[in-house]
Order: C-alpha cells, then sequence, then structure tokens
C-alpha cells in the first residue's frame, strides 16, 4: 500500500513538479497499470489479514495516503507542516494504529 501511495504522488503531483509529464502523457498513464496490480494486491493481503474484513483496507489505505502526501509534499515541494499539518498526520497516524491493534 505505502509503495503504491508513493508511485501515485509521483503520478499525481509530478507534473507539478516536473514538465517532461506534459509531453509524455502516454508513459504517465501506462504508470497507472503496475499503480493497480500494487493496489489491487495490497487491498487483497489487507483484507485477508482482517478475516474478510474490507474497511480496515479503506481506512489504511486513507492513513497511508495521508502520511505519504504530507511527507512527500515536505521532501518533494518543501511544503513546511504547520500545526495543522502535523495534527492531521497525527490524526492519520492514530487511525492507522486504531486498525493494527484492534485486529
Amino acid at each position: 500500500m505505502f509503495f503504491a501511495q508513493v508511485g501515485t504522488f509521483i503520478q499525481l503531483q509530478g507534473n507539478i513538479k516536473y514538465n517532461w509529464y506534459t509531453h509524455h502523457p502516454i508513459l504517465l498513464l501506462m504508470g497507472g497499470i503496475p499503480l493497480t496490480w500494487l493496489y489491487l494486491q495490497s487491498v487483497k493481503h489487507i483484507v485477508f489479514s482482517f478475516n474478510g474484513e474490507i474497511w480496515p483496507s479503506r481506512i489504511l489505505g486513507f492513513g497511508i495516503g495521508i502520511l505519504v502526501f504530507g511527507l512527500m509534499s515536505y521532501f518533494w515541494f518543501k511544503e513546511p507542516i504547520t500545526l495543522k499539518t502535523l495534527l492531521c498526520l497525527s490524526l492519520a497516524l492514530i487511525i492507522i494504529l486504531i486498525q493494527i491493534m484492534m485486529k
């Protein structure tokens, strides 16, 4: 799930940072194929790990996505982590921990 979220961030936000994305849309679209496979595999494994429940995969995906987006925005775009952002990242981490600890 983590790698799928990182790849999605690069695919969606990369066009802001790199101009070549606009000149090679087919390559960008083809990147969606392995990302889809990563998402499908991660959801399958999470659902299996949670005895067939589908909610944990969605909640974990959300939490991991928020953490990846926040950290990649900080490292790639040098966006500051404000108090509001830090609180949101903390909430995402708490959501992930709740899902894992209350399995």
